[in-house]
């Protein structure tokens, strides 16, 4: 397993992160099966929402976390604040985040979207009351524009408090040609030009483009049209070519090419997994774990006008 800083979180960050968005309670004994095997392969972030499966992922995760013993060793990695960054609004996601997950802190918190009518001052001093009292360690963003999340750090270094030190977009090979969900946001040019920039760490969710590259789609068949809708364009099928190329010149599955792409950028990133099987972790970490060269990863970016 590789790993990587995040500043203000005292553990390291397993550069595979376990996706929970599915946990249910329901489910329990199998969801801590694939738990276990997460933490067997060195596994030590989880991800999580206050809005995932109904609060039942937070509800999961804390079950868990309390009957292993793992709260020391594990990162936990939750956000809110999907709706309204307002404070009372956010202050009882918080509350209930902690009943969840059983803890009395948060080691990793993004909020999950902006809020436009609020300055960034004023969210920015929120959030480091929670850094202050303890609850929060660490406080990123996610589906944050480069401009807001650029200005909110600037205000928190001009005077003299934390600044966001992750962020968590989309980042994967594919492009999306519009949002998968209303206000979510991916890795464009100016949002890499930012992380390049800054060396801020990029929490990628759906690394694989919603399995784009699992090899279950092809460009002449529609069997979902919310993958069709987002991803099927020209040059990302390009892009699926030149890594199905790579991936068998190397060994590899194009999946695991694609993984590569976004461990090899220029600077931290790591990827949050939804895999649910050994084989899909051990697949997962070894991408993460492979060395691109410039020359491929630019190789890989190019689209469908290119020779």
């Amino acid at each position: 397993m590789q790993y990587m800083s995040i500043a203000g979180c005292s553990k390291p960050i397993s550069k595979v992160i376990k996706g929970t968005d599915y946990l249910q309670v329901a489910t329990y004994e199998l969801n801590r099966e694939q738990l276990d095997q997460f933490v067997e392969i060195g596994g030590n972030t989880v991800d999580t929402a206050h809005i995932y499966t109904g609060g039942e992922s937070e509800t999961v995760l804390g079950r868990y976390v309390e009957e292993r013993n793992l709260r020391q060793e594990l990162v936990i990695f939750t956000k809110g604040g999907i709706s309204s960054l307002k404070r009372d609004v956010l202050h009882a996601e918080i509350q209930t985040s902690l009943e969840r997950l059983r803890t009395d802190y948060i080691d990793l918190y993004a909020l999950h979207r902006d809020d436009a009518s609020l300055t960034v001052g004023e969210i920015v001093e929120m959030m480091n009351e929670y850094i202050d009292s303890g609850t929060i360690h660490a406080i990123g963003v996610s589906n944050w524009t480069p401009t807001r999340l650029l200005e909110a750090n600037r205000y928190a270094a001009e005077h003299g408090l934390v600044g966001f030190t992750f962020n968590s977009p989309n980042l994967s090979l594919a492009k999306p040609k519009e949002p998968y969900w209303n206000g979510v946001l991916y890795v464009d040019e100016e949002m890499a030009s930012m992380h390049e920039n800054t060396m801020l760490p990029c929490l990628s969710w759906s690394p694989l483009a919603r399995g784009l590259f699992s090899g279950r789609f092809s460009p002449d068949a529609i069997t979902d049209k919310d993958i069709a809708r987002v991803f099927y364009s020209d040059d990302n099928w390009a892009k699926y070519d030149r890594a199905e190329k790579l991936a068998a010149e190397k060994g590899l599955s194009t999946a695991e090419i694609a993984l590569a792409y976004v461990a090899n950028q220029s600077y931290p990133t790591a990827i949050i997994a939804g895999a649910r099987t050994m084989e899909e972790l051990q697949s997962c970490v070894r991408a993460m774990g492979l060395k691109l060269s410039t020359e491929e990863v630019a190789w890989l970016e190019q689209g469908s006008q290119s020779t």
